[in-house]
């Protein structure tokens, strides 16, 4: 039965835009990195085999997560939630620093970043109360309840600081929440506050490093050899790459190493330098190609959890997708945001994923009388 299930239902064009997207993405590591290690994938510790053993690492999770029907871990939704916030509080005491924040905890020498894991723990858990609640949920103390759901980790993970990452957890409870029938009233009121305090918020709650982010977002030369060296080298990265780039290997600001966080945040820089405008769109267009599948998988779904659970995902992927672009290109502030299967970073990559592995799960599951 799950074999006619997986040959019938199982998603190919996701999963083939997913690895595809995975090896654009280490393709541009191993642009980036070539400073550091010229004479190519000779060592263990060269980032393109991390990232290529952690994709396989993921995949196979995928596939695991895949085979078991996504409704287990909606009735283990509580502890994944406990979970994910158990390790957002670790994060802040036994966290290892890094550029002025704290993200990750280190496991027999693997740094995991908490705040991935949390993520896709609060999709799981926002779809299974949404879900048991589909008529209650218009009333005031479930909204409030979501809304609680969705702001602690977004409240933690600002303490790391990690702003970035805090609006991703808002979005992705303000699109359940509204997809799952909560009053949109509530939902405007909310965000009419939220925008009048935001004077506030900028003069109690942001840190030191925020307030010094977002001066330097407006104004890269206040500190042009320091935090605004990147912002500036990934504009004229961008800038001079045109139409079809420079050429794979050959951009000045990447291969002289004027980008310090090339394989991470700035990666999209090393892309529009290289492969301009041309290679920007058609990693955008496989970004499309996914989301559009994760928001087909919610519109096949045989029940509101799985349909809130693959919509979640395909939120997460296209805020991320859009903040870590934003602040290539200079939209937005730097946040520290990976870009999805294209960053360098083990914990991003095996997370997402798994994610898909959920939304394939559901896949799996549609509804009896669908082809």
């Amino acid at each position: 039965m799950m074999q006619e299930r997986v040959s019938r239902h199982f998603d190919p064009v996701l999963a083939a835009g997913a690895i595809a997207l995975a090896g654009y993405g280490g393709l541009l590591i191993y642009s980036a990195s070539l400073s550091s290690y010229p004479d190519g994938i000779v060592s263990l510790d060269h980032p393109v085999l991390k990232q290529a053993l952690l994709g396989i690492l993921g995949i196979g999770l995928m596939l695991l997560i895949m085979m078991t029907d996504y409704r287990v871990f909606g009735r283990a939704a509580p502890a994944l939630y406990g979970l994910g916030l158990l390790l957002l509080v670790a994060v802040l005491f036994i966290g290892d620093e890094s550029l002025g924040s704290r993200r990750w905890i280190s496991f027999a020498g693997v740094q995991v970043q908490a705040s991935e894991l949390a993520k896709l723990f609060t999709i799981v858990a926002l779809a299974r109360y949404i879900a048991d609640r589909p008529l209650e949920i218009r009333r005031l103390r479930h909204f409030l309840a979501t809304l609680v759901m969705g702001m602690v980790p977004a409240a933690l993970v600002m303490l790391e600081p990690d702003m970035g990452t805090a609006i991703i957890f808002g979005s992705i409870w303000l699109v359940m929440a509204l997809m799952g029938g909560v009053r949109p009233y509530y939902v405007g009121v909310l965000v009419a506050l939220l925008v009048l305090s935001i004077p506030l918020v900028s003069a109690a709650a942001l840190s030191d490093y925020q307030r010094e982010r977002l001066a330097l977002f407006f104004n890269p030369n206040l500190d042009p050899l320091g935090g605004g060296f990147n912002i500036l080298q990934a504009e004229i990265g961008i800038g001079s790459g045109g139409l079809f780039g420079k050429g794979l290997f050959q951009g000045t600001q990447t291969q002289l190493d004027f980008l310090q966080t090339a394989t991470t945040d700035y990666i999209f820089s090393v892309l529009g330098e290289e492969l301009g405008l041309a290679g920007a769109v058609l990693l955008l267009g496989l970004y499309v190609l996914v989301i559009f599948r994760c928001l087909r998988a919610a519109s096949l779904s045989y029940d509101l959890f799985g349909r809130l659970v693959a919509t979640g995902v395909a939120v997460m992927l296209l805020v991320q997708v859009f903040i870590n672009v934003g602040v290539n290109v200079r939209l937005l502030p730097v946040t520290g945001i990976p870009l999805p299967f294209i960053s360098q970073g083990g914990s991003s990559l095996v997370m997402t994923f798994m994610a898909l592995g959920l939304v394939q799960s559901v896949l799996l599951r549609r509804r009896p009388f669908e082809p």
